[in-house]
């Protein structure tokens, strides 16, 4: 897009004035927007309805309609700034770009981590498809549809984005796999004209400045000699626009005294590696979320979506016009990046009809079990996990209710060690049940009642040397 500035002209006296100003918005848009722009005269571009009101005609003009449906359009009806096909494109641009009207185009490229917003659109209500972040727990996004079901009353479509965006991304790198090269060499060309847009960028704000300096140097001659305050002030503009020039000019002169930067052997071999495989590319970390966006914008047009039973069905269409059907799994309810391993969640289960919260996290801990987040664990976090997880807390004395006895509980009632009590475990004499390393052993009171466990006990007891004092105790070896 050429660059556009604005003019005012004011009347002072009869005398007719150019008075030069910095574009804003609404300028820029009209002008863009405009026909005459392109080199065509248009008519009609807005509704007009006439009422009367007090006896007086009043015309309400009204949004604006299609070019089809303009009354008149005569193309090449003058020289314009930009040809009618750049124009064109620049509509299209425009409407595309434009945020608000979501379902009409696919929107600028906005802000967060989700890489297909603005391209979903859903297959149920025709929508588009917006992007919803959590408020806690880092960028994690979620697809969310506006429209709802008339079966079930809820939103068409609602799903996590992250597994959505890893397949889509797996497709496109697939498509750009034999591409991979062709994109090296290109990024290597375009470090070798970067100093060549740099000069232009350098000529083209020198030329701006000239233009100043000159329009500056005009308003100075006009004034008159005797107002010296306003000659002051314009010979000081004049002063600053010389300035600028002549800098413009000393930086315009050493990029043309510099060579020309060549690609090192290192960098190319390392560009072409990259070209190879793009997935290290696409996944390094100088590739941001805005680059990936971009990629994606380039070769996909749009993607429909709809949520079937415990799959996502995506129908990615191309910009070329071809059609890819996708298949995701979805997420179920609670399993997210987040969630708890469900080996632990079973742990806890089992150690929740044994212990309290506060045991039940120093077990965890010394077992090197963490959080969904990889956190340790502390009461409160076993706590909220058995709220998430619908798992009763301890209830003092609901082991004994159960026939069940701890090992220490055991030891006491056979009158031994309780380390005699751990080698008749595992050696099978005495039957328990320990989930992991570090959980307590859960033995059934009536084992304790066997016969095999009562000669056993005894034999140990028998094996016992004798002490002549009654306080002595003996150690089991």
């Amino acid at each position: 897009m050429k660059k556009t500035v604005t003019l005012e002209v004011v009347h002072k006296s009869g005398n007719r004035s150019t008075e030069w100003k910095a574009p804003v918005y609404h300028t820029i848009h009209h002008i863009l927007t405009n026909p005459v722009y392109g080199g065509a005269y248009a008519f009609g571009r807005r509704t007009a309805s006439v009422k009367i009101e007090n006896g007086r005609k009043r015309i309400y003009r009204n949004a604006r309609r299609n070019c089809k449906e303009w009354d008149v359009l005569i193309k090449g009806h003058h020289e314009g700034y930009i040809s009618w096909e750049e124009f064109e494109r620049n509509q299209r641009l425009i409407a595309d770009n434009a945020n608000r009207r979501s379902n009409v185009g696919r929107g600028s490229i906005r802000w967060g981590e989700a890489l297909l917003a603005g391209l979903l659109r859903c297959a149920r209500c025709g929508r588009k498809l917006k992007v919803s972040y959590s408020a806690k727990g880092g960028p994690a996004q979620r697809y969310v549809c506006g429209g709802f079901s008339d079966s079930t009353n809820s939103r068409c479509a609602l799903f996590g984005g992250m597994r959505v965006d890893r397949a889509v991304a797996q497709e496109v790198l697939d498509r750009l796999q034999p591409l991979g090269i062709e994109a090296a060499v290109a990024a290597m060309n375009d470090h070798t004209h970067g100093q060549l847009e740099k000069r232009t960028q350098l000529e083209n704000a020198l030329e701006q400045a000239r233009f100043e300096a000159a329009r500056a140097h005009r308003q100075y001659d006009k004034i008159d000699p005797d107002n010296r305050l306003v000659a002051g002030e314009l010979e000081r503009r004049w002063n600053e626009r010389l300035v600028n020039v002549r800098a413009l000019e000393q930086q315009l002169a050493q990029c043309n005294t510099e060579p020309i930067i060549v690609v090192a052997p290192e960098d190319r071999e390392r560009l072409l590696e990259l070209g190879r495989d793009l997935p290290s590319a696409w996944d390094s970390i100088g590739a941001s979320a805005e680059t990936r966006k971009k990629i994606l914008r380039l070769l996909i047009e749009e993607i429909v979506v709809d949520v079937v039973a415990d799959k996502i069905e995506l129908v990615i269409h191309w910009q070329g016009g071809d059609h890819t059907h996708l298949s995701v799994k979805k997420n179920k309810t609670g399993q997210n990046r987040w969630a708890t391993d469900a080996d632990v969640v079973e742990l806890v289960q089992f150690l929740a009809r044994q212990m309290p919260d506060d045991l039940i996290a120093a077990i965890l801990n010394r077992s090197g079990k963490s959080t969904g987040r990889g956190n340790s664990w502390t009461r409160a976090r076993v706590c909220t996990l058995r709220q998430h997880q619908k798992i009763l807390p301890y209830r003092e004395g609901e082991r004994a209710e159960r026939g069940e006895v701890t090992l220490n509980e055991a030891a006491a009632r056979l009158s031994v060690s309780p380390s005699t009590i751990l080698r008749m475990l595992r050696d099978g004499t005495l039957p328990a049940q320990q989930l992991c390393k570090g959980a307590p052993w859960i033995i059934r009171a009536q084992d304790l009642e066997r016969e095999n466990v009562r000669r056993e006990t005894e034999a140990r007891r028998s094996r016992r040397p004798s002490s002549r004092h009654l306080s002595q105790k003996a150690f089991d070896f």
